[in-house]
C-alpha cells in the first residue's frame, strides 16, 4: 500500500483566498475552484461581478487539470499539443460530457511529485487566469513548507 498526500479545505481555502486577492490586485472578477485528485470541488468562490458561467468553466479547468495531470493550456500548445488537429488526443474536449477543458486557467496542485488536486480560474484572459492561478499555488507552498513538503509552482505542469 501507498501513503498519499491529500488536499484538505484549510489548505484549499488558502489556495483560493490567495487567487482571488490576486484577481482583485489585478482588477478582473474571477472565479476559483480548488479540487481533490479525483476533479472534485473542495472550495469554490466566485467574486462579486464576475460572469455567472465562471463557476462550471472553473471546474472544468481544474477537473482537468487534477484528473489528466497537466496544466490545460499544454493540451493545446503547438506544435506537439495532444488536443491539437492532427495528433493524439484530438476530440478529447468532448470527453467527460464536455467537462474536459483545453485552454489556459487550470493547473494541477503536485505536492512532492505527487498530484493532489487542481485549481482552475475563470474571468480573466489567459495571462490574468495564470496569475491567479500562480498565486494560489504559492500560496499553497509557502503554508507547506514549514512541513517540509515541496509545491510545484509553475504554469507549465505536466506529470
Amino acid at each position: 500500500m501507498k501513503s498519499a498526500l491529500k488536499l484538505q479545505l484549510p489548505e484549499a481555502r488558502r489556495m483560493a483566498a490567495a487567487a482571488l486577492d490576486k484577481a482583485q490586485a489585478l482588477g478582473v472578477p474571477e472565479t476559483v475552484c480548488i479540487t481533490d485528485e479525483g476533479g472534485f470541488p473542495v472550495v469554490m468562490e466566485r467574486m462579486d461581478g464576475a460572469r455567472v458561467t465562471g463557476p462550471q468553466i472553473a471546474w472544468n479547468k481544474a477537473f482537468t487539470a487534477a484528473g489528466h495531470k497537466r496544466s490545460t493550456h499544454l493540451f493545446n500548445t503547438p506544435p506537439n499539443g495532444p488536443a491539437l488537429p492532427g495528433n493524439e488526443a484530438f476530440g478529447i474536449q468532448w470527453s467527460f460530457e464536455g467537462k474536459f477543458a483545453v485552454f489556459v486557467g487550470g493547473f494541477p496542485i503536485v505536492v512532492n511529485g505527487e498530484v493532489v488536486g487542481g485549481v482552475g480560474l475563470s474571468g480573466g484572459n489567459g495571462e490574468q487566469d495564470t496569475a491567479c492561478g500562480l498565486a494560489a499555488l504559492q500560496a499553497l507552498k509557502d503554508l507547506l513548507a514549514e512541513q517540509g513538503l515541496d509545491v510545484q509552482v509553475k504554469a507549465d505542469l505536466k506529470y
